[in-house]
């Protein structure tokens, strides 16, 4: 399934998906070929196109871009999003946090961090807090509103 049907729903949730199907592509067989594969293409097309272009570069650091479960439905009833809200604060989940991150020291950040939202998302006081944190650290820090818009922060940080 491509990004594009993945985040076809609009919600947050699909274009992060989307956005991890894209690099999970990238890790294997670099940006030519989940590109070529984003748009379309079948991956072994999509490698033999790559491959005569020299634009088959694997990026192995991807296997360790990981998701955060900071944000997203706790449950069904008031009562199941307390007992589990206060689960993921005892096991150390923290307001404000982003969704993506990537432990990967480019030579001028120690490592990429992505709040993603949907289309008119709002970024609310405690990641913004948070960003400004991680900036003060050497990470980078965006903010994408879609599944595209952090996979061109993704080759950016890679350039």
């Amino acid at each position: 399934m491509t990004p594009e049907k993945l985040a076809k729903s609009g919600s947050e949730h699909g274009h992060q998906t989307a956005f991890f199907a894209y690099a999970a592509v990238a890790q294997l067989h670099g940006f030519g070929v989940a590109d070529l594969w984003a748009n379309g293409h079948k991956i072994e097309h999509a490698k033999k196109l790559a491959e005569m272009h020299d634009d088959y570069k694997p990026l192995p650091m991807l296997k360790w871009m990981h998701a955060i479960a900071n944000g997203g439905s706790r449950g069904d009833t008031d009562l199941s999003r307390k007992i589990e809200g206060g689960k993921m604060k005892a096991e150390g989940v923290k307001k404000g946090g982003s969704d993506i991150c990537l432990p990967f020291c480019n030579g001028k950040f120690s490592g990429l961090y992505i709040e993603m939202k949907k289309e008119k998302g709002v970024v609310s006081a405690e990641q913004k807090e948070f960003g400004e944190f991680v900036k003060s650290q050497h990470f980078c820090f965006k903010v994408c509103y879609s599944w595209f818009e952090a996979v061109a922060v993704l080759k950016q940080y890679f350039n």
